[in-house]
């Protein structure tokens, strides 16, 4: 259990970084990333996935790096209540581990970049129209797409009788999220993983970022709250369609 714990923080943290990374490359000031676009994001975020999956594999995870994917397993038996837990908050710290390290990393361009929601929206999501019952709606959809799309992956109609070979889980992991960023980050940015909005979201919030601005906490539980129902709803329809 130890190792499992220290895979999701370190995996977790890895994600982040590379994730939040990403963004700070192209939001920042004097970056030699300024201005690289969405589609750079997205890329960023999906082999953040399969960096952080396949270290926390390595030391002994079972790769979800996400409090939702976490949620998913509980109801489906695989954890308990008190396993699920510590899981969930191996993740959380992992993610503010990683947002600090993002912080550090591009240390000297924080002040010189005027733009508070810039700041933020590295850390976590901001929803380009800001209307939480929209915004909901779409962090659930994406979820729910997400979600159903790892369970299809660990069919044997998909993977094969005996599954993926070791390692390949982690890239269909990274190309099921750049695919949901694709199609659904315009409204909320698709944070589709509360341990990767709110850790950094803490980060952003006890950092001493210069010029930063409110973490928006009003908007914290839509990334929260829609992934975890998300995750629900993924099960029904796995086992409506008999995948599991």
């Amino acid at each position: 259990m130890d190792n499992v714990l220290l895979g999701e923080f370190v995996g977790t943290a890895v994600l982040i970084a590379f994730g939040c990374g990403v963004v700070a490359n192209v939001s920042l000031k004097e970056s030699k990333g300024l201005g690289g676009g969405p589609i750079v994001v997205y890329t960023g975020w999906a082999m953040g996935v399969v960096m952080g999956v396949s270290c926390g594999l390595a030391i002994g995870n079972t790769g979800d790096l996400n409090t939702a994917v976490t949620f998913f397993k509980l109801l489906m038996g695989t954890y308990s209540v008190p396993v699920a837990i510590e899981i969930m908050i191996a993740q959380l710290f992992g993610g503010i581990v990683g947002g600090a390290l993002v912080w550090l990393a591009y240390l000297p361009h924080w002040k010189v970049t005027e733009d508070k929601s810039a700041k933020l929206g590295i850390f976590c999501t901001i929803p380009a129209i800001r209307s939480y019952g929209a915004n909901a709606l779409c962090e659930f959809i994406a979820s729910t797409l997400l979600f159903f799309l790892f369970i299809s992956f660990g069919s044997k109609l998909v993977s094969g009788p005996v599954g993926f070979t070791n390692g390949m889980g982690a890239y269909m992991a990274g190309l099921a999220v750049w695919a949901v960023g694709l199609s659904f980050c315009g409204p909320t940015g698709y944070a589709v993983n509360p341990a990767r909005d709110l850790g950094p979201r803490i980060a952003h919030a006890i950092l001493p970022i210069a010029g930063k601005g409110s973490s928006d906490w009003s908007y914290s539980w839509v990334p929260i709250v829609a992934p975890m129902a998300g995750a629900a709803v993924a099960v029904v329809l796995a086992k409506l369609f008999a995948i599991i």
